[in-house]
C-alpha cells in the first residue's frame, strides 16, 4: 500500500542531526542536498517538528528581545525612572555568558531547548539584581549614600540570592544529567538554564552594586538639571 501525502506518492524520510550541529543546521544540509540530487517533478515537505520550526524561523530571538523589554517596561513603570531598571537588565547579559561558555566548551548545539532556557534566564537573572535594586532604592530614599546603599543592599540580599539561586541551580542537576528517551531535549534545556543561573550567582551578582551606583547617579544628575532652581531637591546629595 502506498503511502500519500497531500494524495501524492510520499516516502518518509527520518533524521538526528549529528553531534554539534542543531536542528536547523540538519534542515538546511537536507535542503542542499535536496536541491542537488532530486530530478524534476519531485519535491519535499516537512511535517511535525521539523515543519514547525521552518515555520516559525527566527522568532526565538524576537521573543527573547521582548522579554528583556517587558522586564525593562514593567521595571520602569515601578522605579519611576528610565535609567535605574537598566541595573537590573544588564544583568541578563552576564548570565548568558556562562550559556554560551558552556555551549563553546561541550561543543552542543543552540536548539530549540536551548533558546527556551534563555529565555526562562531573562526571569532568573533579574530576580537576583531586583532583590539588590529594591533594597538599595529604599537605603537611598532614606538617605543613605548611593554607594553605601548598594554596598549594603547586596550585604543583606546575599544569603537570600544564594540560597534561591542554588536551589535552583541543584533542581536542574536531574535536566544536565538526563539519559534514556528525550534525554537530548532535557539536557539542552538543563544545560543552558544551569550553566546561565551559575554565571549569574557567581559574576552578576558582583556588579549589579556597581551598575546600580553608575545609574543611581545619573539619574539624580538629571532631576538635579530638571529641577527648578530654589526647589528643594527630593533626595538628599551624596555621601
Amino acid at each position: 500500500m502506498a503511502t500519500l501525502y497531500n494524495l501524492a506518492p510520499a516516502a518518509a524520510i527520518n533524521g538526528n542531526p549529528a553531534n554539534g550541529y542543531s536542528t536547523g543546521d540538519a534542515i538546511a544540509a537536507f535542503e542542499q542536498e535536496a536541491a542537488r540530487i532530486l530530478p524534476a517533478g519531485i519535491g519535499y515537505e516537512w511535517t511535525a517538528m521539523s515543519y514547525q520550526e521552518k515555520l516559525v524561523g527566527n522568532s526565538a530571538y524576537w521573543v527573547f528581545v521582548m522579554g528583556v523589554l517587558l522586564v525593562f517596561c514593567v521595571l520602569a513603570a515601578q522605579y519611576e525612572s528610565w535609567l535605574l531598571p537598566l541595573a537590573v537588565v544588564l544583568a541578563v547579559p552576564l548570565a548568558l555568558l556562562g550559556t554560551a561558555g558552556t555551549l563553546a566548551l561541550l561543543g552542543a548545539a543552540n536548539n530549540l531547548y536551548t533558546q527556551i532556557g534563555l529565555v526562562l534566564l531573562i526571569a532568573l537573572s533579574a530576580k537576583n539584581a531586583i532583590l539588590i535594586v529594591e533594597f538599595a532604592r529604599h537605603l537611598r530614599a532614606q538617605g543613605v549614600g548611593i554607594a553605601e546603599a548598594a554596598v549594603e543592599a547586596a550585604r543583606l540580599r546575599f544569603r537570600p540570592i544564594m540560597m534561591t539561586s542554588f536551589a535552583f541551580i541543584l533542581g536542574v542537576v536531574p535536566l544536565v544529567i538526563a539519559t534514556g528517551a528525550s534525554a537530548s531535549a532535557r539536557r539542552s534545556l538543563g544545560i543552558a538554564v544551569f550553566s546561565g543561573m551559575l554565571a549569574s550567582t557567581c559574576i552578576a551578582v558582583l556588579f549589579i552594586p556597581s551598575f546600580y551606583v553608575l545609574l543611581q547617579r545619573l539619574a539624580e544628575r538629571h532631576a538635579a538639571r530638571e529641577t527648578p532652581r530654589g526647589t528643594p531637591p527630593e533626595t538628599s546629595p551624596d555621601a
